[in-house]
């Protein structure tokens, strides 16, 4: 556990999130970690809005968010923090549920006044096994109420998860709703969660051609099996990948060599590199660093 909250990946400043919001992680029951990467919770109480910024992993999430009335903001990234736990009262508003397909672009949210969310990241690829009769690609790019993806959800779901001031209670809400939907066993989710396992954890993957290859695939097989199971091809989750570890090397490392970088990362030159970082987060990478250290 210790290393989930830790993790910061794709969280853009993530120094400074944390000092506005209290952001942690939980594991889910252990029979929903085959599908499920991690629960994660995020609560404020701020007095000026701040926006969130986030480069998204190739996973769909499930929110369970609560504002106070008028308030706005929510759901749709991943941080790191503490454990949490305790009572409180929370927001007073009324609580929805949303399901975010993977964002293609950066994610931000404004962030005002009071309020919660209760998210659940899964794995990449292991959302389909939910809601077996949709490929994740119709997912991608989207936010749809959870009673839309999960045929009959209970309508006081969000209420359920939100509600309770413990957070243990909380996570004990979440593992409900899930063992209650059930997943549908599918060794083509379980595939395509061990390709975008290895690709994430393997620098040395650059190329979808030659990926696919080691893995007995032709490209067009690869391409397919991720837009029914991840929602995204495997182009751009390398992409996203090598972005993940800039963002993680430029805010720990003061003295990063963004040409060698580059390299490690598999890009021909620093200039690719810097188009890819810029686009993404929004800012280039000398411009992001400095600010982030």
């Amino acid at each position: 556990m210790a290393a989930l909250r830790r993790d910061t990946r794709g969280i853009v400043d993530p120094d400074e999130l944390l000092t506005r919001v209290r952001f942690r992680r939980h594991e889910p029951a252990e029979p929903l970690r085959r599908y499920v990467e991690n629960y994660w919770f995020i609560d404020w109480d701020l007095t000026e809005p701040y926006a969130s910024h986030v480069v998204p992993h190739p996973s769909v999430n499930l929110t369970f968010e609560l504002y106070d009335d008028g308030d706005s903001g929510g759901g749709g990234g991943h941080g790191g923090g503490g454990d949490g736990g305790g009572g409180d009262e929370g927001p007073t508003g009324t609580p929805v549920g949303v399901v975010t397909g993977v964002a293609l672009g950066p994610f931000t949210r404004k962030l005002t006044g009071r309020g919660r969310v209760c998210g659940v990241k899964f794995r990449s690829g292991g959302f389909r096994p939910y809601a077996p009769d949709t490929p994740v690609l119709q997912w991608t790019g989207r936010e749809l109420p959870v009673g839309d993806v999960f045929t009959g959800a209970p309508a006081d779901a969000a209420l359920a998860v939100t509600g309770p001031g413990d957070e243990h209670a909380r996570v004990a809400a979440l593992d409900a709703f899930l063992l209650a939907r059930g997943a549908a066993d599918d060794p083509q989710a379980d595939l395509a969660m061990d390709l975008v396992d290895r690709i994430r954890t393997d620098t040395t993957v650059h190329r979808v051609g030659g990926f696919a290859a080691a893995q007995g695939l032709s490209v067009r097989s690869l391409q397919r099996l991720f837009s029914a199971y991840v929602g995204v091809g495997p182009k751009w989750i390398i992409l996203r990948h090598r972005i993940h570890q800039a963002l993680e090397r430029a805010g720990s490392d003061a003295a990063v060599s963004w040409a060698a970088l580059a390299a490690d990362l598999g890009y021909a030159d620093q200039a690719h590199l810097v188009r890819d970082f810029t686009a993404t987060v929004g800012v280039p990478p000398t411009a992001y660093a400095p600010r982030n250290r």
